[in-house]
């Protein structure tokens, strides 16, 4: 797949990101529950990716038992976010909960990519990739300003 359909569809995945936290919230107030608005969220995401398996487009390649467990640590991840986007949305505003997730984004995506973690590619922090970092980072605080 070339790399410009990889950076579309992340485009589209973060696009997704904030639309999540409003619907989600939005179905948190409207039901009074932000955890059960969660639950329905994570049975509808469940549904959806056993749908996309069952078309065999993603077949494993190892075991899953085989795979170390802090591995599955991703899933709680996934959980705090939705839990604590769907709670704190509606009380700080979709665009300031979500800067602020942009912006951990940015700080733990360089970290992981300066020393390698959890298997990823190495890249390291540079002078220009910290000052593009902080650059994006400067932006996005920009974009919520009154």
């Amino acid at each position: 797949m070339p790399t410009s359909t990889y950076a579309i569809t992340m485009l589209f995945a973060g696009i997704g990101i904030p639309i999540l936290a409003a619907l989600n919230a939005a179905l948190g107030g409207r039901i009074g529950s932000p955890v059960l608005a969660s639950v329905i969220l994570f049975s509808i995401v469940f549904l959806s990716a056993a749908a996309v398996y069952a078309t065999g487009m993603f077949k494993p390649t190892g075991s899953v038992l085989a795979a170390p467990k802090h591995l599955f640590l991703a899933g709680v991840l996934i959980a705090f976010y939705v839990l604590s986007i769907t709670f704190i949305a509606p009380r700080f505003g979709v665009g300031n909960a979500v800067f602020f997730v942009l912006l951990g984004q940015l700080i733990s995506a360089a970290m992981i990519d300066h020393f390698g973690l959890f298997g990823a590619q190495i890249n390291p922090l540079s002078i220009t990739r910290a000052g593009g970092i902080v650059l994006m980072a400067a932006g996005v605080y920009l974009t919520q300003q009154a």
